[in-house]
């Protein structure tokens, strides 16, 4: 098991990698925050350096995703897939696929939100077709990655919470 700060990432079985982290927000924000690309694009940008610029989300089932990620380097990574289960704001489950493959195969992601007092943890859950498709996202910097992106999803989720926009971002 792994700790940083408040992210836990776990393997689990084979296959299966599992991140929890808990937020001071409620559900609903943090929910906003996954699925809505003016949100999506502050936030999941892994380490300093990176921007979005581009964030496309049909959240539907059978719709898509497409983030592009930028290093102001001049690097670029995208990545996009597919919503299989949507059941706002408690569960989404979605295809994940590199442009630029770094892991074998398909990644199917399925993310928990679950509130408890005014406080959501995520739960992360990502099944890869094989275990060395696993074991080589867990031996990448995956996790400063997420950690970085989560520290700025809290902000985010803090100013929002404060600013009384409990029943959603406008």
């Amino acid at each position: 098991m792994k700790n940083t700060g408040t992210l836990t990432i776990t393997a689990h079985g084979d296959r299966e990698i599992v991140m929890t982290r808990s937020f001071e927000a409620p559900r609903n924000l943090v929910f906003d925050a996954f699925t809505k690309p003016e949100l999506v694009r502050r936030w999941l940008l892994g380490p300093d350096g990176w921007s979005m610029p581009v964030c496309e989300i049909d959240l539907r089932v059978g719709g898509t995703y497409r983030y592009v990620w930028r290093h102001a380097k001049g690097h670029q990574m995208g990545m996009g897939g597919v919503y299989r289960e949507i059941v706002p704001p408690e569960r989404i489950v979605s295809t994940e696929n590199f442009d630029e493959a770094w892991y074998p195969g398909e990644g199917v992601g399925t993310l928990v939100f679950t509130e408890r007092n005014g406080k959501t943890t995520v739960t992360q859950t990502v099944l890869y077709e094989s275990r060395e498709a696993r074991d080589s996202v867990l031996k990448s910097p995956m996790e400063q990655g997420v950690e970085a992106g989560y520290r700025r999803l809290e902000e985010i989720l803090v100013s929002m919470r404060d600013q009384g926009m409990e029943k959603g971002a406008k």
